[in-house]
This record gives C-alpha cells, sequence and structure tokens, in this order.
C-alpha cells in the first residue's frame, strides 16, 4: 500500500486597487522586475525563458513547468519535483471592477513516498512562510501597508539549517 496525503493550501490577501494592478504582479514573476516574488529573502522563482506556458524551472528545488497562463489574471504550475509532489500550484486574482480584488495562491497536490514526511515538517512551513512574504512584498509593491507575519523558529531553524551561512534575512 502506497502512502498519500492529500493537500490543499491556500494564501491569499484583498487589496483595495484596480484588478489590472493585481493582475500585473502575476505577470512579472521570475522577470528582472519581478514585483510578487519575495526574492530578497527567499530563493528567485526562474525559468529557461520568459513567464509563458511550457517554460520549466523552479525556485529551491523546487521544481515545475508553467501549466497556463491568463496574462493579467492568473498563472498555473505543475510540479515536476522533487519527488512525490503530484499537483500544481498558482497565483489566480479575483475581482475585476469592484472595491476589492483578491490576490491567491493555491497548491494542490498528493504526496508520496518520502514526501509525505517531507511536505508537512519541512517544505510546508517554509512554504506558508515564503508565501506570506510574497503576499507582503505584493502589498509593499501596490504601495499598501503590508501584512508581515513573523517566521516560526522551525522556519529560522529550517532556514539555517539548509541554508548554511549563506541564509538570506527577511529585508
Amino acid at each position: 500500500m502506497v502512502a498519500l496525503l492529500k493537500v490543499l493550501n491556500i494564501h491569499e490577501r484583498r487589496f483595495a486597487a484596480p484588478a489590472s494592478a493585481v493582475g500585473s504582479l502575476i505577470d512579472t514573476l521570475a522577470s528582472t522586475a519581478d514585483r510578487l516574488w519575495p526574492h530578497r529573502s527567499w530563493p528567485r522563482m526562474t525559468f529557461d525563458r520568459p513567464l509563458g506556458v511550457g517554460a520549466k524551472g523552479g525556485h529551491g528545488p523546487i521544481r515545475y513547468v508553467v501549466e497556463s497562463h491568463e496574462p493579467g489574471v492568473s498563472v498555473r504550475f505543475r510540479f515536476t519535483g522533487p519527488a512525490g509532489f503530484d499537483g500544481h500550484h498558482g497565483f489566480e486574482m479575483l475581482g475585476s471592477g469592484g472595491r476589492e480584488v483578491v490576490l491567491r495562491h493555491t497548491l494542490q497536490m498528493e504526496t508520496k513516498g518520502p514526501a509525505v514526511i517531507s511536505w508537512p515538517l519541512i517544505y510546508r512551513p517554509l512554504h506558508d512562510a515564503l508565501l506570506e512574504d510574497a503576499m507582503a512584498q505584493a502589498a509593499v509593491s501596490l504601495g499598501v501597508e503590508p501584512e508581515v507575519r513573523g517566521w516560526s523558529r522551525w522556519v529560522k531553524l529550517l532556514r539555517s539549517l539548509l541554508a548554511g551561512k549563506r541564509t538570506a534575512r527577511r529585508s
């Protein structure tokens, strides 16, 4: 019998900003003008070409391919690594004319093998901290006061163990 762990992980923020401004943040991912990814504190998101369907890359040990991209609205990535991550994640802008727009990141996958243990113990805490930093980065990029959530002691320890002396500090 193969052990499986189903994962649904959502991070979102509401912004009083034009939909076009929030949606445009998604389109800057992995570019030199990236205004969404918290690359000062986390491994950069990089691809083998500009953001678009079929682009391959990832961040740190997380690998994926762009499965869909609707400019100004959404991007969805299909995991290709680490082993045992079977699913997708991505950003989407929800709302089109009201007073509030939602920026949401959704991760949905099944984990298998060692990932059944590594996801909850290692990857999830780091993922959650990174996504909260991305939402704060989105706020800064939109000229809004960010809601900054501190890193847990566990996240600080994991970052220290995984990066050694090269651990980037939050900026």
